[in-house]
């Protein structure tokens, strides 16, 4: 038994006028019936089906024939959606029905039982009654059966009673009532019900009016859908002897998965496998790697979509597809263009800029050469990755960032395996789609910061990548293909160029950036840096001054620093109180001099009493490379009674504590020639101490520094107020070449020292140094100790140098 519904909107107002139309009695001509259209039902002949009906008219006509115990026409709608249908919206051939019985639920539906009589054909509309009323043809069938309804029949019987068998829950009554029938058109009809097939299919059943005909429908269908049935039988038994209880909806899914194929409907997943297949087609890839993802993609169509590995192959293909494996166009090199770039971002660093227009000069001339790999290195603050950033613009490529600082997995940069959950590329590749071009201009940055754990060694993964000869065929562990990383303008940037393993660094050209002068950091203050924190701050130009005076009280008492982060800080700093002031007064024009500093930043942070600290005997000044620029150290020597044991403090490192030793095996050595007795060795400790203890020291540049203040000591004889030195000794008294000079002699101009003691071999360093920094300093070169001696210590009870001293 079939349940079809044609419900419509019942307010309370329709209500009162149904109640009306059922206590009116009609009486219709012969001929003409009342007619129920339905939206979703097909009643045959032959056939008892429950019905129900909601809309004003069909209500009244169900009313009408209960009351008149006349039949009603059943006949399909051929627009759902229209509410009150005409007789051009209905189709042609319905079907006569008896309503058998009648029920009305609380919510106003009648629910009618109706059994089919006979086929009808509408001819016309008869108005004036509140329900649709037409008049209609009455279709008889013959009664004459030709050898071929029976034979048709009898097949179709047949079919029917399997179709049954293959049906779970079918109740036996069901199979003996489809034998009892004998008419072959009565057998049609009743069959054509029991299709689970679509209404239109079931209107064009009733519509064939040859039972022959109507007979050979009716045995297509069923037996199209028994073919599925068994089909689907045939899959439950072939798939449950391999599958345990957990796997039953796996089963399922394989199931729906055939049954669509065979009718040749549309899977879920397959629009998304054609979407994938499409994209590997317009990315670009090499044959042999497209050969592989088109591999993987077969895979992938096989697998059902709740698999996990389903998702896991998607991701990976998608990774495939949205790499930049085809080669842009390169766009022009104008070399004027960049030198206006790099002097507009940055300013100073001649040599610098130089060199990077002599790497887009040869990248202009050959773009398919192999470009070296450049490793800014210096302290923070000096601009290493603007440069960078500068670079890409003159290129007109896009620019990405690696930070690099504290990774400790290898797989951070090839990626990790596809077998892991969770599993992604490396950072490069990640980059790679992320800039979305395979010419990218790629930062390393904080190259130095890695550091090699329990899962490898992050370093020795970047040597492909940064290798020439090699990164074209760099090879990611979750992608599992080579990919082309030659065409990539990779520019790594460090602190200490110390802590990169040596095949690494062997791998970048090194260009140092070692700090910035007093007047270059004044320079970019004005062109750079107090504009961008005016802006930061939502101040106007007129609005907030910071003059000269200011900006180079900020630089000597508020930074100590070889770049300008601090100092920006401070600036910003500045800004803000200035934008704290015009918030109150918007009409209040606000200019910082000097003289506003200390109310406004506090007192100074740093102050220079070079001449206090080194007034007596024993107190020599040092210079020392940070890896945060050069820096001034102050190295103490004093002597108490002991047993002649030597005492460093002031966390020094081995090299440190050598030269320690060195220079008091030095000074020992050489006692009679600067007129130390010998016995004021004895029965004395000598403790040499380096101030800020807490900050751990250590290098080859303090043996001189610790020579002359030991010498000091023991001849006393203070170090020149303005001086600060700088090199390494030897037994023999020779002063050996240290580096960081250009950090180092920076660090003596912040702090306010005039003479510097270099080592001679280091003379060739100071081309590096600024013109401006060289003509405020007098530099003094040394052979041996000797040389510093006469050039540092004056002579006793006196800040001025003794007459048989000769300045080198």
């Amino acid at each position: 038994m079939i349940y079809a519904t044609d419900p419509g909107t019942f307010f309370g107002g329709e209500r009162i006028v149904m109640e009306e139309l059922a206590a009116t009695r009609f009486e219709l001509p012969n001929g003409v019936i009342a007619l129920v259209p339905m939206r979703n039902v097909v009643l045959f002949p032959h056939v008892l089906m429950p019905v129900t009906v909601g809309r004003v008219k069909s209500i009244a006509a169900v009313e009408h024939a209960l009351q008149s115990n006349t039949p009603i026409g059943i006949v399909l709608q051929k627009d759902p959606a229209i509410d009150d249908p005409g007789i051009d919206a209905l189709c042609p051939i319905g079907t006569v029905a008896n309503v058998v019985r009648h029920i009305t639920s609380a919510d106003g539906l009648r629910h009618a039982v109706c059994q089919g009589i006979e086929r009808f054909r509408i001819k016309e509309l008869v108005e004036g009654y509140p329900f649709l009323a037409v008049r209609i043809q009455r279709i008889d069938e013959s009664e004459l059966i030709s050898t071929q309804a029976e034979a048709l029949a009898m097949q179709l019987r047949e079919r029917a009673v399997e179709i049954l068998s293959l049906l779970p829950g079918v109740p036996a009554e069901l199979a003996h009532a489809l034998q009892a029938t004998r008419a072959p058109s009565h057998l049609a009809d009743i069959t054509a019900s029991l299709l689970d097939t679509e209404v239109n299919e079931k209107q064009m059943l009733l519509e064939t009016l040859r039972t022959e005909e109507r007979l050979q429908k009716v045995l297509e269908i069923l037996s199209r859908r028994i073919e599925v049935l068994r089909l689907s039988q045939e899959i439950g038994e072939r798939t449950k002897e391999q599958l345990e209880d957990r796997e039953r909806k796996f089963l399922l899914r394989e199931q729906l998965k055939t049954i669509q194929k065979e009718l040749g409907e549309s899977d879920g997943n397959d629009q998304e496998i054609e979407q994938l297949g499409e994209a590997i087609t317009n990315a670009g890839m090499p044959d042999e790697i497209e050969a592989q993802a088109r591999k993987e993609l077969q895979r992938l169509q096989r697998m059902p979509g709740a698999s996990s590995e389903y998702s896991m192959l998607h991701t990976y293909l998608e990774w495939m597809t949205e790499l930049p494996w085809r080669l842009p166009a390169d766009p022009p090199i104008d070399l004027n263009t960049a030198r206006q770039i790099l002097e507009a971002d940055h300013f100073g660093l001649d040599r610098v800029k130089q060199r990077i227009v002599e790497f887009l000069a040869v990248q202009k001339l050959k773009p398919q050469g192999r470009a070296p790999i450049l490793c800014f290195v210096g302290p923070p603050g000096v601009g290493k990755t603007s440069l960078g950033q500068s670079i890409a613009r003159a290129l007109q490529r896009p620019f990405v960032r690696v930070s690099l600082g504290g990774v400790h997995d290898e797989a951070e940069m090839r990626g990790h395996r596809r077998t892991y959950i969770g599993a992604m590329p490396g950072n490069i590749v990640q980059c790679l789609r992320k800039a979305g071009a395979r010419n990218c201009v790629m930062m390393l940055d904080e190259v130095d910061k890695m550091s090699a754990s329990l899962h490898g060694d992050p370093s020795a993964a970047l040597l492909e990548v940064l290798d020439p000869e090699q990164n074209s065929t760099f090879r990611d562990n979750y992608l599992g293909v080579p990919f082309d990383l030659s065409r990539v303008i990779f520019i790594a940037t460090a602190n200490v160029i110390d802590n990169v393993p040596p095949p690494v660094r062997d791998r970048m050209e090194i260009i140092d950036l070692p700090g910035y002068t007093r007047e270059e950091k004044l320079q970019i203050a004005l062109r750079y840096l107090v504009h961008r924190q005016r802006e930061a701050n939502g101040l106007a130009e007129a609005q907030c001054e910071l003059t000269v005076e200011a900006l180079e009280g900020i630089i000597a008492n508020y930074t100590h620093e070889a770049g300008v982060r601090q100092f920006e800080r401070e600036i910003g700093r500045v800004m803000r109180h200035a934008a704290m002031r015009i918030a109150d007064d918007e009409r209040l024009q606000v200019r910082v001099d000097a003289a506003d500093l200390d109310a406004i930043l506090g007192p100074a942070k740093f102050e220079h009493e070079i001449g206090l600290r080194t007034s007596l005997p024993g107190v020599a000044t040092g210079l020392a490379w940070t890896p945060v620029g050069g820096d001034i150290l102050f190295i103490e020597a004093t002597r108490v009674s002991g047993r002649g044991q030597l005492i460093l403090t002031g966390q020094l490192g081995d090299v440190m504590k050598e030269s320690a030793q060195a220079a008091l095996t030095l000074l020992k050595a050489h006692a009679n020639d600067l007129n130390i007795p010998a016995a004021m060795f004895d029965g004395i400790d000598v403790h040499v101490h380096v101030p800020a203890g807490a900050i751990p020291k250590d290098g080859p540049s303090a043996g001189v520094a610790m020579f002359v203040a030991l010498t000091s000591l023991f001849t006393d004889r203070p170090v020149h107020h303005d001086v600060a030195m700088t090199g390494e000794i030897s037994l023999r008294g020779l002063v050996l070449p240290v580096g960081g000079i250009k950090e180092k002699v920076l660090a003596a101009q912040r702090a306010g020292l005039r003479r510097v003691l270099l080592p001679a071999r280091n003379q060739k360093d100071l081309r590096e140094v600024p013109e401006a920094t060289r003509s405020e300093l007098q530099f003094v070169l040394l052979e041996t100790v000797a040389d510093a001696i006469q050039a540092s210590l004056g002579e006793r009870g006196s800040g001025r140098a003794g007459s048989e001293f000769k300045l080198v």
